[in-house]
C-alpha cells in the first residue's frame, strides 16, 4: 500500500528549494535564465518565493468614445480604446439584423456599460445610455415574449396560466423559422 504525503504545499516547497532536480530541462539551443532553485515547483503549488505578475490595462477617460451596440458585439468591446485586435486578426463579421442578434448586443452593451461605470461612476452619459439600452431590451423581451411565448422557465408563469410546454421546442424547425 503507498504511503500518503501529509505534507503541506509550503513543507513541499520547502523540500524542494534544496532539491536539485528542480532545474528545468531546457530544449537545444536555448540559453537558460537566471537559476532559481529555490523557487522551482512540481506540483502545482504556487512557490512563496514565485513573482507577481504585472498586467497592463489602459485605464478609460470619462466621456469615452463608443460603438454602437451592434458592431460592439462584434468587436468584443463597445469601447474603441480598449479594441486591441489579437495578433492583429479584426473581426468584422457584422451580426445579421434579427430580433435575436438585436437583443444580444443590448444585453452585451448593456454588461460593458456596467463594467463600466464599476470604475466612472459619475460619468452621466454613460449612465443615460445603460437606461436606454435597459429600455430597449426591456420592450424587446416583451415583444418576444408576445410573438413567440415565453423564451425561460421564468417567464413561463408570467401570464394567466403556466405555458412553458404549449410552445414549439427549438428542434421543431418548421414551428421555429424567424420572418
Amino acid at each position: 500500500m503507498e504511503e500518503m504525503n501529509h505534507e503541506t504545499p509550503m513543507e513541499q516547497n520547502k523540500q524542494m528549494q534544496t532539491n536539485p532536480s528542480c532545474e528545468q530541462k531546457l530544449p537545444e539551443g536555448v540559453t537558460p535564465g537566471r537559476p532559481n532553485r529555490q523557487c522551482c515547483d512540481k506540483n502545482g503549488v504556487l512557490p512563496e518565493c514565485a513573482p507577481l505578475a504585472n498586467p497592463y490595462v489602459p485605464f478609460q477617460q470619462t466621456g469615452s468614445a463608443r460603438y454602437e451596440a451592434r458592431r460592439g458585439l462584434v468587436r468584443g468591446t463597445l469601447f474603441p480604446g480598449l479594441d486591441l485586435p489579437f495578433m492583429g486578426m479584426v473581426n468584422k463579421r457584422a451580426k445579421s439584423d434579427t430580433p435575436k442578434h438585436q437583443m444580444q448586443a443590448l444585453h452585451f452593451a448593456i454588461n460593458e456599460l456596467i463594467l463600466y461605470l464599476d470604475t466612472h461612476p459619475d460619468d452621466m452619459e454613460a449612465l443615460e445610455l445603460l437606461r436606454q439600452y435597459n429600455e430597449m431590451y426591456r420592450h424587446g423581451q416583451e415583444e418576444i415574449l408576445r410573438l413567440h411565448g415565453p423564451q425561460t422557465v421564468l417567464q413561463a408563469g408570467q401570464g394567466e396560466t403556466f405555458d412553458w410546454l404549449n410552445n414549439p421546442w427549438p428542434w421543431e424547425l418548421a414551428a421555429n423559422e424567424e420572418d
